[in-house]
């Protein structure tokens, strides 16, 4: 029988206001390099998020990606998709994109208000009506596999499983598991990852098995709380703990003003990274191939992607 311990947090990294895409304004939560080594196998987290029009509409033009995955979760608004092959879809509040860049697409993600003219709009409508909030995770992928065929993934909120808990709150499970509930995604094996929305009641309490030696990583999006069973200090919204690398469960507590967060876990890839914007390879030499690629015309390999509903 294995002993249950409790891991301890071990890092915080507290988000940042940054201007990313043609303007939009978000909070950078880690991403880069010099947080790479804590977080692997998950390069960047975005939070983007406002009721003002103008901090979003730009959006994110026509980029490159390479040798990644990207994960958005929209909680408000809409984002329209499209990429260089002519395919396109949109992103609702509760709804996810599971996107494995692989050996290169271009694409561009642009965040919208719902549309109050439009029924299905409308009925999609949650907070403002000019809002749009959400998230963007990249998770690397490993060497052998940055080159793979690029996969679209697009989860309807509906399909999530939602596992309520004990004394109240509610654990929504994207990927990995949850006391025998599995996520709706299957992606990423290489990484092994889970990715739960968690809400917690004023003083409410969760605890989850994690595997030992995964990285595991909790965002708090609202509210606040404690993060683990030795921690006195409350870490509040806007802030994401990085839990030591020892010990197969987390504990946490909300504050009395009730808490929301993201939990993502995944196995560490231990590679080097060569980062150069949203390329993210091995090598130097791989970095100027894709510039070489993109000047070239020759950037998009496989000009016929996967999707998986």
């Amino acid at each position: 029988m294995t002993l249950e311990r409790t891991r301890k947090v071990g890092l915080v990294l507290k988000a940042y206001e940054t201007l990313e895409g043609a303007g939009v304004r978000l909070k950078r939560v880690f991403g880069g390099t010099s947080t790479a080594k804590f977080t692997d196998p998950f390069l960047l987290l975005d939070h983007f998020g406002s009721n003002k029009v103008e901090d979003y509409i730009a959006g994110f033009p026509w980029h490159p990606h390479r040798g990644i995955e990207t994960v958005t979760y929209l909680l408000e608004g809409k984002v329209e998709h499209q990429d260089s092959e002519g395919n396109k879809g949109v992103i609702y509040p509760n709804d996810l994109q599971w996107m494995t860049a692989g050996s290169g697409i271009f694409h561009q993600e642009m965040p919208r208000p719902l549309d109050q003219k439009n029924e299905y709009d409308l009925l999609q409508t949650v907070g403002l009506p000019t809002s749009v909030v959400g998230f963007q995770l990249w998770i690397n992928l490993p060497a052998k596999s940055k080159m793979s065929t690029p996969t679209y993934r697009g989860i309807k909120g509906k399909n999530v499983p939602v596992e309520p808990l004990e004394h109240g709150g509610k654990v929504k499970v994207v990927a990995g598991e949850f006391k025998g509930v599995q996520g709706v995604l299957e992606a990423g094996a290489s990484v092994d990852p889970s990715y739960f929305d968690v809400v917690l009641p004023p003083e409410g309490e969760f605890t989850t098995k994690v595997k030992n030696g995964y990285t595991v990583i909790a965002y708090v999006v609202s509210g606040s709380g404690t993060f683990d069973d030795h921690a006195s200090a409350t870490i509040g919204a806007g802030n994401a703990v990085v839990y030591s690398q020892e010990g197969n469960s987390v504990w946490i507590r909300a504050s009395e003003k009730g808490l929301r967060l993201l939990l993502f876990s995944g196995r560490p890839i231990r590679e080097p990274i060569a980062w150069y914007g949203p390329i993210v390879m091995n090598t130097k030499e791989e970095i100027i191939q894709a510039l070489e690629d993109l000047r070239r015309g020759t950037f998009v390999k496989q000009k016929h992607p996967v999707f998986v509903e």
